[in-house]
């Protein structure tokens, strides 16, 4: 019998190989509309493109920088912003 403890670890960091993937995935957790859920989820990204390099590209501590994006907290819309444009991304806004 296989025991949970037996099973790899899942990491969705993994798998946000390319800005394609992680641009739909963005996208998603987006659309569930829980922003708790969409700053953990850019918190997935910095994770997958290095929050070392995220924090310095944003100017901003890494530690906080986790913090910030635990989705525990409530970032300002500057850091967000910030590591937006550091991933390479931009928000754009259509019609419903």
């Amino acid at each position: 019998m296989i025991k949970v403890a037996d099973l790899p670890m899942y990491d969705t960091a993994d798998y946000l190989t390319d800005e394609e993937t992680i641009s739909a995935y963005l996208s998603v957790v987006l659309e569930e509309n829980d922003p708790n859920a969409f700053i953990e989820a850019l918190g997935t990204v910095a994770r997958a493109r290095s929050m070392s390099v995220i924090a310095e590209q944003t100017g901003l501590n890494r530690e906080s920088l986790y913090k910030a994006l635990s989705g525990d907290k409530s970032p300002r819309y500057e850091t967000i912003t910030k590591v937006i444009h550091a991933l390479g991304l931009k928000l754009m806004i259509t019609p419903a």
